[in-house]
């Protein structure tokens, strides 16, 4: 979608468009009900995890706001809009799906640090 010109955007870009808005409201619902989900209903007891879910999660829901307002705004889009606001906010959205992809991977990690261990030596 970013290589595409979006300051005259065509029926591709459009269509292209479409279907980045269906992927990212499922990579946002994933997360949310599935990842973080365990954690708002007290699932989960490691504490390392608990609490490394506490200090990421305040960051990782602003980076969903974000994601949240870009759907609501391009959604059904006008074609004015498109062209003049487009590339930037979909900056801006990649600037802030990056820093929630580095902030999923402190909690996976957390979350594969606090595995028991498997080692037979152990």
């Amino acid at each position: 979608l970013a290589k595409q010109d979006l300051g005259a955007p065509d029926d591709a870009a459009q269509e292209m468009l479409d279907e980045f808005l269906t992927l990212l409201v499922d990579y946002i619902a994933t997360g949310h009900f599935g990842l973080y989900g365990r954690f708002s209903a007290g699932v989960e007891r490691r504490s390392q995890i608990v609490d490394t879910a506490r200090d990421v999660y305040p960051r990782i829901a602003t980076t969903t706001a974000v994601a949240v307002d870009f759907l609501e705004r391009y959604e059904g889009a006008n074609e004015l809009t498109l062209r003049q606001q487009l590339a930037h906010d979909l900056s801006r959205l990649g600037e802030h799906l990056t820093t929630r992809i580095e902030l999923e991977d402190q909690l996976i990690t957390s979350m594969l640090d606090g595995e028991p261990s498997t080692d037979n030596a152990a």
